[in-house]
């Protein structure tokens, strides 16, 4: 009797622990989801085993997470094909056990085994389950968990190459505008994350699948959300910018579409993205080329000194914003001023 009590007191193995929350999570069919009573036992002894794989993993506040279980843990849920079971049931948890998952997944994926994070590598051989997060956006009950989870996944650069490769990521351009505010926050911040985490499978992204990336980007950019023109025109600067896009920057900025979407914007009621327009209308390299370079496209140079007028009024009433550095603002703007001015009275631009 005592030996029994102590024993079931023992704290499981990650073997053991592994094992259990497979079963548990398997016990999950589709019987016990139509029974009412099944579901309800076999939801708490997946939260229970939850809780286990919490504590185990981060510890419990006094004692610190026992290296070595913890990596154990990690291989024999890869081992015991544990991950595709976490996706797979997840819109049948309970908020605690989901809650649970989402704190433990940034630690699993973190775990190496030698040089190898073992998790990661299941996901790159079970490459699947990514395209099963992205769709989890579908589901408002689950959207925001597979949103963190996805997040947690492209910190890895192979993951986040898949993910921006597969057809998947063309969900995004949905995902962002849904009209569930607080999902379509969520799926901004995963999109912003494969955007500019990795800023070198970015630039081989986009080099492969410019015309198809850029006109749904398009969509982004001339919406009739205010928030959605906003972000994805602070975006757009930020994965621009980094230098292993900076061909990607010049052919963009280069093409007459782009610009008069941007001219648009520069014109928007908005004050706020008339001065994000502007950041991308002076940065600095931009600038060399969309503005002042001297072999911009003749196009280019005809729309600038048709709308030369509107666009000087625009940008004499325009000022920093809060918290701007109004010196080097007013500097950079002109400098554009001057250039379009310059254009303007360029003789051949008529004919």
């Amino acid at each position: 009797m005592s030996f029994s009590f102590f024993k079931a007191l023992r704290p499981k193995t990650p073997q053991e622990l592994a094992k259990a929350i497979k079963d548990s999570l398997m016990a999950l069919d589709t019987k016990t989801v139509v029974e009412v009573k099944a579901l309800e036992k076999a939801l708490e002894e997946v939260e229970k085993n939850f809780g286990a794989m919490k504590l185990l993993l981060l510890g419990d506040g006094e004692v610190e997470p026992n290296v070595d279980q913890v990596s154990q843990l990690a291989v024999e849920i890869c081992k015991e094909d544990v991950i595709a079971l976490f996706f797979h049931k997840l819109s049948i948890l309970g908020w605690e056990a989901r809650k649970d998952l989402v704190q433990c997944w940034s630690i699993l994926l973190k775990q190496k085994v030698g040089s190898t994070h073992c998790c990661v590598q299941f996901l790159e051989n079970h490459s699947d389950l990514l395209d099963f997060l992205v769709a989890g956006y579908d589901n408002k009950e689950i959207a925001l968990n597979c949103g963190n989870m996805l997040r947690e996944c492209i910190k890895f650069p192979n993951l986040a190459k898949y993910i921006l490769e597969s057809p998947s990521f063309e969900l995004f351009f949905k995902y962002v505008e849904l009209a569930n505010f607080d999902v379509a926050s969520d799926a901004f911040s995963t999109f912003k994350d494969l955007l500019t985490k990795h800023p070198i499978a970015v630039s081989e992204f986009l080099t492969s699948h410019y015309n198809e990336f850029f006109e749904q980007y398009e969509t982004l950019l001339t919406s009739n959300n205010y928030v959605t023109r906003r972000q994805s025109l602070k975006l757009l600067s930020e994965f621009l910018l980094e230098p292993p896009s900076s061909h990607i920057m010049k052919k963009y900025i280069a093409e007459v579409q782009h610009f008069k979407v941007m001219m648009t914007l520069l014109k928007d009621t908005s004050k706020n993205i008339q001065i994000s327009a502007f950041h991308i209308f002076k940065a600095h390299k931009i600038l060399h080329i969309f503005v002042a370079n001297p072999n911009k496209p003749r196009e280019i140079k005809v729309i600038l000194a048709k709308n030369h007028e509107k666009l000087l009024e625009l940008l004499n009433n325009l000022s920093a914003g809060k918290g701007g550095d109004d010196d080097q603002f007013e500097e950079e703007k002109e400098l554009i001023i001057k250039e379009i001015e310059r254009v303007s009275q360029l003789p051949d631009l008529d004919s």
